[in-house]
């Protein structure tokens, strides 16, 4: 019996993934391993001549914080029905959960998110790195579509475009 491991990014896109897992983890009757990757400010190679252990130890704190309150934020105090475990790791999320994820039995489940083409150029996709890496099997869960109208309404208030209440109406 495996292990459902799902990354935890603490942002409400994420949801969607740790819900997903969970009822993954109830369907298999396995464990469910919420998986909290770091990094100290500047990365790992800014991080060689700046920071000192108590800064280290900072920076893990708040990354447990950060998980506790995402799990807290998608669970509440009903968990999800089966075994819960946490874990912080330090280092890039793709390469820690593709890591945390080696058993052939686990199951992987990460979030898409939003891939704009920014975001792209900034940051690489860790679900696409987690499917050409991972040893196990990986399930990958596209945002909420609530998340798409919810980022659509931050883009209308952003650029200040009036409400046409027409779409309002089904």
């Amino acid at each position: 019996m495996g292990r459902v491991v799902v990354g935890v990014t603490g942002t409400p896109g994420n949801l969607a993934a740790l819900h997903r897992a969970a009822a993954e983890a109830r369907v298999r009757g396995a464990e469910l391993l919420a998986v909290l990757a770091w990094q100290p400010p500047g990365g790992e190679l800014g991080s060689r001549h700046g920071l000192g252990p108590s800064a280290l130890a900072q920076c893990r704190a708040a990354a447990v914080e950060r998980l506790r309150e995402a799990l807290d934020t998608a669970f509440g105090p009903v968990r999800p029905g089966v075994t819960l475990a946490g874990l912080t790791v330090r280092g890039t999320p793709g390469a820690a959960l593709v890591d945390i994820a080696r058993d052939t039995e686990d199951l992987l489940v990460v979030g898409t998110g939003s891939r704009t083409l920014l975001r792209r150029l900034v940051h690489p996709s860790v679900a696409r790195h987690c499917l050409a890496h991972a040893a196990c099997p990986v399930l990958a869960v596209p945002p909420s579509p609530l998340q798409a109208e919810l980022e659509s309404v931050h883009r209308r208030n952003f650029w200040r475009v009036p409400l046409d209440l027409r779409e309002l109406t089904p």
